[in-house]
């Protein structure tokens, strides 16, 4: 799990130290839900997420729930430490909105701990200049704008904390190699698994954002993503995209 490798084995930043209660939103296959569980068996941890995919062998003190987190939150307590990764952009209400929302859910000391990959394609030496990769990526962004989100708000992660009431704030920003071009024993592995992570999700992506935000038709996707894919696994292409791992407190 590249998260885990950026975190040095940690599962989060926050000092969120012995929670009672946790919430890991969007909480996908379950594995941080679970693995959180299993390093901390005082805590009651509960994931939530749109598809029930979670496996069914679970530690004692974990548990799943089809939840949508755009929908009023119903909790029947409240949490010390809720988690969140690759979720925003993916939220419907505004950000002020979520966030405060988090914050009511809180208990008065807890932590909320939001980890997002930003899909913004960068070199410091102009090797990406001119690519099908900075083409789509332009795209990309272009599209996801249309459709009313966007793909780098996560760089203000830190900013809605604050908004929201949060103290007690970090920000950690991880810049990830495309692959392995780099060098380094430690980020040649963390390149290997990026780029795995951009090819398995490229697809799906690309075809939603290109055919409803931008007219293009699945053919022409297709024949970009050939090149783009490509670029992805070309050494010479000096890329690198940020995470951004932001926490904060309730206050007392």
């Amino acid at each position: 799990m590249i998260s885990k490798f950026l975190l040095k084995g940690k599962l989060g930043l926050a000092p969120a130290e012995s929670p009672r209660r946790v919430l890991d939103l969007g909480t996908g296959t379950g594995i941080w839900a679970i693995e959180f569980a299993e390093e901390n068996p005082d805590s009651e941890v509960l994931g939530t997420d749109l598809s029930p995919i979670q496996p069914d062998y679970l530690p004692p003190n974990c548990r799943f729930e089809i939840d949508d987190v755009d929908d009023d939150w119903v909790y029947s307590h409240k949490f010390d430490y809720i988690h969140g990764r690759y979720l925003l952009p993916f939220i419907k209400r505004k950000w002020s909105s979520f966030f405060k929302t988090v914050y009511d859910n809180l208990n008065p000391g807890g932590w909320i701990e939001s980890q997002e990959t930003i899909i913004y394609f960068q070199s410091v030496d102009g090797s990406i200049d001119g690519t099908a990769l900075q083409r789509w990526n332009a795209l990309l962004l272009q599209g996801i704008r249309k459709m009313g989100r966007s793909a780098t708000e996560a760089l203000r992660c830190k900013y809605y904390l604050a908004e929201a009431g949060f103290v007690n704030l970090g920000e950690k920003k991880f810049a990830v190699p495309m692959n392995n071009w780099a060098k380094g024993k430690d980020e040649k592995a963390i390149g290997a698994m990026q780029m795995v992570n951009n090819l398995e999700g490229i697809d799906g992506l690309t075809m939603t954002v290109f055919t409803r935000a931008l007219g293009w038709t699945p053919a022409d996707v297709e024949k970009l993503l050939v090149d783009v894919k490509r670029d992805m696994k070309d050494r010479s292409i000096h890329a690198y995209i940020t995470i951004i791992v932001a926490w904060g407190q309730k206050p007392s």
